[in-house]
């Protein structure tokens, strides 16, 4: 069986694959910040405190030129943050990188690189400190999840209402043509047999395409109808056409059949 979108196999730059890396999850409005920030400036600094017999400490501050990143009418985010520790013992997280060429048009084509970048070592959650800057920010996104996304307003003058369609003209003019033309009426059974029986005075063997050119009946009304005079073919040479039943048969003439193995 064929894929068509094959696994290839590719080198894995293992490297750094023994180097310890921190895993960080921030809050979104820093996410949001770092995602702004320029990829020239300093976004905050990191400090870490080993004191005999405690803990490590573990804190963020942000830099000036993150907290400027604001918006008209923006809160101020806090600037310094705690970094809550965890150890990662019973999973096995890796941090890979997947390169794709800059460059296609080379004369000697790159390569896509794949990297394994570390393994995960420590998971940190950075947390803010409850502090008034913070609160305040919690309260104005508190505000704005409350207001509703629709509200009533007050109209000062009289406004023309037209009341919609369920669909447009135009499209109501293609549909009813679609269906004039890919609609077939039935005639009697007594009709259809006798177009039947003079083409196959002409061929021996048809095709279902070329019977419902003939007769202009719809497919299952036809295939009823054939299946009562008809034989049809499964077998080379004939395979997939239809051929009158014994006693129907009286041709003039044999003439060759059209060359169409179609059903």
């Amino acid at each position: 069986m064929s894929n068509s979108n094959p696994h290839v196999d590719r080198d894995l730059d293992l490297s750094n694959a023994g180097r310890g890396v921190w895993l960080v999850k921030v809050p979104k409005y820093i996410a949001n910040k770092w995602e702004k920030a320029p990829g020239d400036i300093e976004v905050g600094k990191l400090k870490i405190s080993k004191n005999p017999g405690q803990k490590v400490q573990v804190s963020l501050t942000l830099s000036e030129s993150v907290l400027c990143l604001k918006e008209p009418g923006e809160e101020t985010i806090p600037r310094d943050h705690r970094l809550d520790v965890s150890a990662v013992t019973r999973q096995t997280l890796g941090i890979f990188s997947h390169i794709t060429p800059s460059n296609s048009d080379s004369v000697v084509p790159e390569t896509e690189k794949l990297s394994m970048e570390g393994r995960i070592v420590q998971k940190l959650e950075c947390r803010p400190y409850a502090d008034s800057c913070y609160m305040k920010l919690k309260v104005e996104s508190i505000r704005k999840a409350s207001v509703p996304v629709r509200q009533v307003q007050q109209l000062e003058r009289v406004v023309h209402n037209f009341k919609p369609v369920s669909d447009h003209k135009h499209n109501i003019e293609y549909e009813e043509k679609k269906k004039a033309e890919g609609k077939k009426a039935r005639d009697d059974k007594e009709s259809v047999l006798e177009m039947l029986f003079a083409a196959f005075e002409k061929h021996q063997y048809y095709n279902i395409r070329d019977l419902v050119k003939i007769t202009r009946q719809p497919i299952v009304y036809l295939k009823e109808i054939l299946k009562e005079v008809c034989n049809y073919n499964l077998k080379n040479p004939h395979k997939n056409m239809w051929e009158l039943k014994p006693e129907y048969r009286h041709y003039k003439d044999q003439v060759p059949a059209p060359a169409s193995a179609d059903n």
